[in-house]
């Protein structure tokens, strides 16, 4: 008996130091050497000879968020819904660990754009996590903000700031003022007037958020990087360049300095200054700039992440920019292909792709490819976010101006009026 216990409690330590460098490797993001090592544990937690264990379940969940960070959808999902059944027979239906394996599942079917499928995971974890902690449970809060960004991606912004802002309410009683995840909601409610163009509001969110973190954190965390490139996105977006430009490169040393050369959030900072230089004409710059945060993330992440469909995609873009209309094609169709595969021929990142190749097509002259383009891009919004998202309406839009330049005066009016129908709605 003595010698079955001492086993047990080897096993247990072995596991629980694998367990530690998993989650230093994830937060590194050298997310290969995470899921061998991830991998691994799960190995030392099959040990038991228990298909029950909490150690399992926290094992398949590890290595399910991994996968998930690398794009690797359909092989995360089995091994969520796996963690999820062992922790309902281990724990019950109503525990606080179901419900966050719910909200792990449900994050993922949001990244793969399953948003109805999504919706009732996010409300049974809510619901579980208000019965187990009480209303005003940080746990609840952050359920609460997840349900509310699966709301922002939809366009249901009034939902979505209900809840952020409930969200925030409890962050800010149970946490205190000065707590890191209250400037995270503050931080999504600023992102959320922003998309909508509401720039005087979200502009004192953003920096509250940043005097939060920097207080909190320190000023070379890579929380208050992320503040940073949100504020500097936010300059962007209204044309205060030099403001951006500083923002984003501060954002990019504290990312190095404390995440590695090579950590994707690097790269996203190396997209976010390529994007701007792009908008100054400066396009030598960003396109060295671009080519450097795909190298990053294709090595971090593996050549068919979504992530790296992105990159490609604002590539592109800056090559339509100058009129490499050859160059901008391929590898918009690269970008389309890989998001396809990864996140399936729904999707409304999918929608993005078309619509842009679209618009390269347009601008070689290729018309009516054109128009048969767009009009896949408008199917496929429509169904996944559905008729009156604002996402619609650009697409009408661009569909509108190509009806023009065909001489197809009444099909442009048609998609002119039904865009502006979408906007008085939104407004």
């Amino acid at each position: 008996m003595t010698n079955n216990n001492q086993l047990l409690q080897d096993l247990a330590s072995k596991w629980i130091l694998l367990n530690q460098e998993v989650m230093s490797l994830h937060d590194r993001g050298l997310y290969d050497r995470a899921a061998k090592t991830a991998q691994k544990a799960l190995d030392q937690a099959e040990k038991f000879d228990d298909p029950e264990h909490p150690y399992l379940a926290a094992s398949l969940n590890n290595l399910a968020g991994i996968y998930d960070a690398q794009g690797r959808y359909s092989e995360a999902e089995p091994l969520y819904r796996r963690a999820l059944e062992i922790r309902e027979r281990l724990k019950g239906a109503g525990h606080s660990d179901v419900a966050a394996s719910l909200n792990n599942l449900a994050e993922l079917y949001r990244a793969q754009g399953r948003y109805e499928e999504a919706e009732p995971l996010y409300r049974r974890s809510l619901r579980i996590l208000e019965n187990t902690m009480g209303a005003e449970h940080p746990d609840v809060a952050t359920c609460m903000n997840n349900l509310a960004g699966l709301c922002d991606a939809q366009g249901r912004y009034g939902e979505a700031e209900k809840l952020f802002r409930r969200a925030f309410e409890i962050r800010e009683k149970s946490l205190g003022k000065g707590h890191p995840d209250v400037a995270v909601t503050l931080n999504n409610i600023a992102a959320l007037y922003e998309s909508q163009g509401w720039y005087p509001e979200a502009r004192p969110l953003y920096r509250r958020a940043l005097s939060i973190l920097e207080k909190a954190l320190g000023p070379d965390h890579p929380d208050v990087a992320t503040c940073l490139n949100n504020l500097a996105g936010f300059y962007r977006a209204q044309g205060k360049h030099e403001k951006a430009e500083r923002l984003y490169r501060r954002s990019l040393d504290i990312r190095k300095n404390s995440l590695g050369p090579e950590h994707p959030h690097v790269a996203a900072s190396l997209n976010n200054i390529a994007e701007l230089n792009s908008a100054q004409g400066r396009f030598s710059q960003a396109e060295a700039h671009f080519l450097r945060s795909l190298e990053i993330l294709e090595k971090t992440l593996g050549p068919g992440h979504p992530d790296v469909a992105t990159g490609l995609n604002n590539l592109s873009g800056l090559y339509v920019s100058q009129g490499k209309y050859d160059k901008a094609v391929k590898l918009c169709r690269r970008a389309l292909a890989i998001r396809k595969k990864a996140l399936g021929p729904w999707h409304s990142h999918v929608a993005v792709s078309l619509n842009n190749l679209a618009g390269i097509y347009e601008s070689m002259g290729k018309l009516i490819q054109a128009e048969s383009v767009y009009a896949r891009s408008l199917s496929i919004f429509e169904k996944t976010l559905g008729p009156a998202h604002p996402d619609v309406a650009v697409c009408l839009d661009n569909l509108a101006d190509l009806y023009k330049r065909m001489g197809r005066q009444e099909e442009a009016g048609e998609a002119e009026k039904r865009a502006a129908r979408i906007r008085a709605v939104k407004e």
